[in-house]
């Protein structure tokens, strides 16, 4: 799947030009490999592989969005397209 954009700045800056600068020094890194991991899979249900990440979507009037754990407060979150295999609205949230 493709990444179209990014709510986040810093997540954009950090999945296009390896710039970690606006992101949190301890969730880089794992940031990083869930960017490319995005990148990686043919399909959401892929996300359910990696029991670590803690893969679930939303419910309410977030329903339909995902979300991966990236630390003990902060998920990353996005959209799936899957007529046009895109992810989308990608972005880093605190939920505390």
């Amino acid at each position: 799947m493709k990444i179209r954009n990014f709510i986040h700045k810093g997540l954009r800056r950090l999945y296009e030009e390896d710039n970690s600068k606006s992101v949190s020094a301890n969730a880089a890194d794992k940031l990083r490999k869930m960017l490319a991991f995005l990148d990686d899979i043919e399909g959401a249900e892929e996300l359910h592989s990696l029991p670590g990440w803690r893969a679930h979507t939303l419910t309410g009037d977030r329903k339909g969005t995902w979300s991966l754990s990236v630390t003990r407060n902060l998920r990353l979150t996005f959209l799936v397209d899957k007529a046009d295999s895109e992810i989308y609205d990608v972005n880093l949230e605190d939920y505390h």
